[in-house]
């Protein structure tokens, strides 16, 4: 293995459906950075979505933040040198997850933060799951960073809330839903915004770059990167 590549840890299975996808990118990487038969050191813990989901709709939010503290301490048992909590929604427990073990955090919204920074937007969308859209434990990490947030109306953020839990965690991609989705992202670009956040990491399993005139920015695949790039620092 090359030398000094870190153990990234993985905090997946919410939902296993998109963990694959880290898998993949971070993997893929790797072997394209370094050649040859080389690919990724890295640790998963994949949680009982189950569990985690049940805690979110009884809004136990700690309950589930010590479910995912237990997972990230055993990565740090393992070896991980760093981890990711592989979820959007699930970063409104980030700091009580952080607090549990001694090695650092990735954070996801710190990372969209980055890249919507980088291409020099300062107004963008945020789709995900209605906590990630309607609380602040996400949109305000990129107001931090001097990012104006939109979302959608009521209806449509029901909508894809339905579209994640009912079909994308169930591995169901829809060419109804697809269409529905893309015209929430259009509408946001027609209202002024320069990105679309794609902020649940199972939206990028259904929603394409060709559905939108408005740039997406895939946070799995975001995600996926930073997590291969700092491995290789």
């Amino acid at each position: 293995m090359e030398k000094g590549m870190k153990t990234i840890g993985l905090l997946g299975g919410m939902s296993w459906e998109s963990t694959v996808t880290y898998y993949q990118i971070i993997n893929r990487l790797v072997k394209e950075r370094l050649g040859g038969l080389h690919s990724a050191k890295c640790l998963l813990y994949s949680v009982d979505f189950a569990e985690i989901e049940a805690c979110q709709s009884a809004g136990q939010w700690e309950k589930s933040g010590e479910l995912l503290a237990e997972g990230a301490r055993r990565l740090e048992r393992g070896g991980a040198d760093f981890f990711l909590i592989c979820t959007n929604t699930m970063h409104k427990v980030a700091p009580q997850v952080r607090a549990a073990v001694g090695i650092p955090l990735l954070h996801l919204a710190e990372v969209a933060a980055d890249e919507l920074q980088r291409r020099g937007m300062t107004r963008a969308a945020l789709l995900g799951t209605r906590y990630t859209m309607e609380e602040d434990f996400y949109a305000g990490v990129l107001r931090a960073r001097g990012i104006e947030v939109m979302t959608p109306a009521a209806p449509q953020r029901a909508m894809i809330n339905d579209i994640i839990f009912k079909e994308l965690c169930l591995g169901r991609i829809r060419e109804d839903s697809r269409r529905n989705m893309a015209e929430v992202a259009r509408g946001l670009g027609a209202e002024g915004a320069q990105g679309v956040v794609l902020g649940c990491t199972e939206i990028g399993l259904l929603l394409r770059q060709q559905d939108s005139p408005v740039p997406l920015l895939d946070t799995t695949v975001l995600h996926a990167t930073a997590a291969a790039e700092l491995a290789l620092r």
